[in-house]
C-alpha cells in the first residue's frame, strides 16, 4: 500500500508538472525516477515487515544484529550522500582539488571513530550517542547536547535534498524548489515506513546503483573533453596551485591556518554523529564496529574518485563552443554535466545514482536525529514510561517534523558545500569534546561540561558565519573580505575540551563524577 501510494503522488506530480508548468521536462528520466523510487520503497517496507519491534533496542539499532558486509554497506552509503557526490564536484570545478576537502576528511574521521571510539561504544551497549553524555552530565545536560546534534543533522540532511533539487531540476528540467519539495516528500515517507534494518538493507542496492551509475557517467563525460589527459591538463593550467590536494602557504597565502581549520572541523567533527554511532551500536559485536569504520572510510574515498573527475570535466568543457547552457552556479555542476554531457539514457542512469546516494543518507540522517529526539529528550524528560510501541510511533512523528525543518532551510540555502561543512561545524565545537570527556574522563561532570559548552558556543559564535548571517563579534585577527581566517572553529573545540577538564576537576566536591555503565 505504501508503494502504491507513492507512485500515486509522483504520477500526480507529473501531470501537475504537464499541465502547470513550461519546464521542459525529461519525461523518459522522471518515469525511470519513478520506478526506482517504487522498487526501493516496495524493497524498504519488504525488509521493515520481516522484523519485529519488541523493544527499544530493535527500534533503535536492528537488535544489534548487523553483520560487517551489511555494516559497512549502510555506513559507506550514508555517508556518500548526495551531499558528498554533488559537494565534491562543486568545489572541485569552483576552487579546485586543494579546498575539496570533505571526501577524505570525512573518510579520515571514520577510520578515528573506528580506532579510537566504535570499540568502547559497542562494549557498553549504549542506544545513541548521547548515551554516555545522559550518564556522566545527566539527562538534561544531555538534552542541551542534542541542539548540536540535531543541527548538525538539520544541515546534512539540508545538503542532501539541495543536491537531490539541484540534479532532479537540471535533469528533469524541474525548477529548484519544486524539485527539492518532491525529493523532500518522498524521502520523508520513505524513512518514516521503516527502522534501521529497512535503511540498512536498500543501503546496498543505493550505494551498488550510485557506483555503477557515475561509474558509467564519467567515461561519456571525459570523452566530451578530450579525454583524461587534455581534461586534467586544461585544468592545472586553470587551477595553478590549487590542482593538488597538498597544502601549501604558497598555494593558500592568508587562508593556510583557515584549511587547517576545516581540516581538523572534518576529521573531529565528524566523529560524533549519531548517524555514525546508530551502525557502530547496531554491530554484531566490538571487531565488526572497528572494521566497519576503518573499510567504510576505504569506500568513502573511492566513492569521490568519479564525483571529482567529473567537477574537472564541468569546469575545464567549453561549453559556449558545444553550444551547451553552461552550469549558472559551481553547485550546478554534476547535473550539468550528468544531463548535457552524455546521452538520454547515461543521464538517467546518473540521475538514478544520485537519488539513490540521496536516499540512502536521507533516511539514515533523519532516522538518527529522530532516534536521540525521542530516547535522549522525549522519554527521559517527557514520558519516562514511554512504551515501545509509542517510541516507533513518537520516532516517526519526529522523522516528519525534522524532514519537514530540514527541507525550509534546503529552500533558503542553495550551495551543497556551504551545507556540508555546516553540518560539522557545531558538532565540532560543542558535541565533539563533550563525548571525548564522557568516554575518555573519568573525572568529567555535569559543571564542566556546561561550562565548557558555553564557553565554546561563545568563541565559536563570535567568529560568526556568513551563510547563517551571523555576524563577527568578537575581535579575532586575521580578517579579510568579512571571513576570520584565524582558526576560530579549532579555538573554540580546544577551549571546550579544556574548560571540562579543569572545572570537572574543580568541582568534584559539589558535582562528584559518575561512572558508566552498560545501556
Amino acid at each position: 500500500m505504501p508503494t502504491l501510494l507513492l507512485i500515486g503522488f509522483l504520477l500526480l506530480s507529473g501531470a501537475y508538472l504537464y499541465f502547470q508548468t513550461e519546464a521542459d521536462v525529461f519525461w523518459s528520466g522522471y518515469f525511470a525516477m519513478l520506478v526506482f523510487y517504487g522498487l526501493i520503497f516496495y524493497y524498504g517496507t519488504w525488509a521493515a515487515n520481516k522484523r519485529k519491534y519488541d523493544n527499544p533496542t530493535d527500534v533503535l539499532l536492528a537488535g544489534r544484529s548487523l553483520p560487517l558486509g551489511i555494516a559497512v554497506f549502510t555506513m559507506s552509503a550514508t555517508w556518500v550522500g548526495g551531499g558528498y557526490i554533488n559537494g565534491t564536484a562543486e568545489f572541485t570545478a569552483s576552487s579546485g582539488l586543494l579546498w575539496v576537502q570533505a571526501p577524505w576528511g570525512y573518510a579520515l574521521s571514520l577510520v578515528v571513530g573506528g580506532l579510537f571510539f566504535a570499540r568502547k561504544m559497542r562494549r557498553y551497549e549504549f542506544k545513541t550517542m548521547l548515551d554516555p553524555l545522559g550518564q556522566r552530565y545527566g539527562k538534561k545536560v544531555a538534552a542541551l547536547f542534542f541542539l548540536p546534534a540535531l543541527t548538525g543533522e538539520l544541515f546534512w540532511t539540508s545538503a542532501i535534498l539541495t543536491a537531490l533539487g539541484t540534479t532532479f531540476g537540471t535533469v528533469l528540467g524541474l525548477d529548484t524548489q519544486t524539485a527539492i519539495v518532491i525529493s523532500a516528500i518522498i524521502a520523508i515517507a520513505y524513512t518514516a515506513i521503516g527502522g534501521l534494518w529497512a535503511v540498512a538493507f536498500t543501503d546496498i542496492i543505493q550505494l551498488s546503483l550510485l557506483l555503477l551509475g557515475l561509474g558509467i557517467v564519467v567515461p561519456f563525460a571525459l570523452a566530451k573533453v578530450g579525454g583524461w589527459d587534455n581534461a586534467w591538463h586544461l585544468y592545472e593550467v586553470k587551477k595553478g596551485l590549487t590542482a593538488s590536494f597538498i597544502p601549501s602557504k604558497e598555494a593558500l597565502g592568508n587562508y593556510y591556518y583557515n584549511w587547517w581549520d576545516f581540516a581538523l572541523l572534518l576529521i573531529f567533527g565528524g566523529v560524533a554523529w549519531q548517524v555514525y554511532f546508530q551502525r557502530v551500536l547496531a554491530s554484531k559485536d566490538e571487531k565488526t564496529a572497528v572494521r566497519l569504520s576503518i573499510l567504510a572510510g576505504v569506500v568513502c574515498i573511492i566513492a569521490a574518485i568519479p564525483a571529482m573527475l567529473i567537477g574537472i570535466v564541468g569546469d575545464v568543457a567549453d561549453w559556449q563552443a558545444m553550444a551547451l547552457p553552461a552550469p549558472p552556479d559551481a553547485a550546478s555542476t554534476l547535473p550539468y554535466v550528468v544531463r548535457y554531457l552524455t546521452n538520454p539514457w547515461v543521464a538517467t542512469i546518473g540521475l538514478g545514482a544520485i537519488a539513490a546516494a540521496v536516499m540512502s543518507s536521507v533516511d539514515s540522517s533523519i532516522l538518527s536525529a529522530s532516534s536521540m529526539a525521542s530516547w535522549n529528550v522525549y522519554k527521559p524528560l517527557v514520558r519516562p514510561d514511554l512504551s515501545t510501541e509509542n517510541l516507533a510511533k513518537v520516532i516517526k512523528r519526529c522523522i516528519w517534523i525534522i524532514g519537514i525543518a530540514a527541507t525550509i532551510l534546503a529552500l533558503k540555502i542553495q550551495s551543497v558545500y556551504e551545507l556540508w561543512f555546516l553540518c560539522s561545524d557545531f558538532v565540532y565545537c560543542l558535541l565533539f569534546p563533550a563525548l571525548v570527556c564522557a568516554l575518555f574522563d573519568k573525572k568529567a561532570n555535569a559543571a564542566g561540561a556546561l561550562v565548557g559548552f558555553f564557553i565554546a558556543l561563545i568563541l565559536r559564535l563570535g567568529g560568526g558565519d556568513a551563510t547563517l548571517g551571523i555576524p563577527i563579534l568578537l575581535p579575532y585577527p586575521m580578517v579579510e573580505d568579512g571571513v576570520v581566517l584565524f582558526p576560530f572553529r579549532t579555538l573554540a573545540m580546544l577551549s571546550g575540551l579544556l574548560s571540562i577538564i579543569v572545572i570537572s576537576r574543580l568541582t568534584q566536591k559539589a558535582y562528584p563524577a559518575v561512572v558508566l555503565r552498560k545501556g
